[in-house]
């Protein structure tokens, strides 16, 4: 993927790109720009921004890096940040953003229409764009375990020695266990959590990419993924399709609260320097050809009420979702970090 850098506070290499879904293509020769510090790092988000532009006329200037150090950016930029729009992947990232004080509240009847509540910040902070489900996996040749329907039955001493899963500090373990916090309290959390390091067939390690493997080569019988991940395998060449084809999925909770659930989002920056064009840029992430972009490029269930996903996705299956509000995962963060300490959750 390019490699778009900042040669010096303003001056920014250029990436065509995104804002306003429903405009006419082709409006103003200088329609302007908008600054985008992302840590999205998917080739077919540059699509995004190329049809964005078509539509609109404005040039989009983006910035690629990890979502703290592009938090850490804009602060020390202060009021001379260059940044309109952060985009960034997951709940608890965003919510770092959110208490870093680099975002403004954003009211818009489009995204009030489009994304679900559950989605996007109560005060208009930040909105999600697209969405990945945390499932369970098994190996199928060793049979769909018994018992394992819920999050909670990970915890079930009946599977000891059967669990591979990535570590403590990954983003995406640290949110679903927030979501327990929130659902069932820190004590019952943490008991979970300690219940599921007893049952570790090996230390977390790897990325989501490894527990699928190792759960396809009966390393281990279990493991926990992103939707997304297995939509790879299901889709990809012959030897990922055949590892696709050894793994069973289940999607936890559906008697209860829903399948847990991350998210892409965004929010307009509390200094951007274009504002207008930041909002008509994350409106247009919520059209139906931009939610497409999401969800044939890289595998992702649209956050648009109304679309679907990608045959790949589809495949999995369908299931219910968790609609704790996004907003309430960040705010369990730090708890959830220390309850992975306590267990012992490397």
């Amino acid at each position: 993927m390019k490699k778009l850098i900042l040669g010096g506070l303003m001056a920014f290499a250029v990436a065509a790109c995104s804002p306003g879904a429903d405009e006419d293509a082709g409006t103003v020769a200088d329609a302007g720009e908008v600054n985008l510090y992302s840590s999205r790092h998917y080739d077919t988000d540059l699509a995004l921004y190329d049809d964005f532009t078509a539509q609109t006329g404005i040039k989009v200037n983006l910035i690629e890096a990890d979502a703290d150090a592009l938090i850490e950016r804009i602060k020390s930029e202060g009021e001379l940040s260059p940044a309109d729009l952060l985009i960034t992947v997951d709940a608890g990232r965003l919510w770092r953003a959110e208490e870093a004080g680099v975002l403004s509240p954003v009211e818009s009847e489009v995204l009030a229409e489009r994304i679900p509540i559950y989605l996007r910040h109560p005060e208009g902070l930040w909105f999600g764009l697209s969405t990945r489900a945390r499932v369970i996996i098994y190996n199928k040749e060793a049979g769909k375990p018994e018992g394992l329907e819920n999050y909670a039955d990970l915890a079930d001493p009946a599977f000891k020695g059967e669990i591979c899963i990535r570590s403590s500090s990954n983003i995406y373990n640290i949110s679903l266990l927030s979501s327990i916090i929130a659902h069932r309290g820190e004590e019952a959390a943490e008991e979970w959590a300690r219940g599921v390091v007893a049952n570790f067939a090996r230390p977390p390690q790897g990325n989501d990419t490894a527990q699928i493997e190792a759960v396809a080569a009966g390393e281990c019988r279990i493991a926990v993924v992103n939707t997304y991940y297995l939509a790879r395998f299901a889709g990809g060449d012959e030897d990922q399709r055949a590892l696709f084809d050894k793994i069973g999925v289940i999607f936890p909770d559906q008697d209860g609260n829903g399948t847990h659930i991350n998210i892409s989002g965004a929010g307009v920056v509390k200094t951007a320097p274009n504002r207008e064009n930041a909002i008509r840029f994350l409106e247009y992430l919520t059209s139906e050809s931009a939610q497409r972009y999401f969800a044939d490029g890289n595998n992702e269930y649209p956050a648009v009420t109304g679309l679907k996903a990608n045959s790949a996705v589809e495949k999995l299956g369908s299931f219910k979702a968790d609609t704790l509000n996004a907003a309430e995962i960040g705010k369990n963060q730090r708890l959830a970090v220390e309850i992975f300490d306590r267990v012992g959750w490397n």
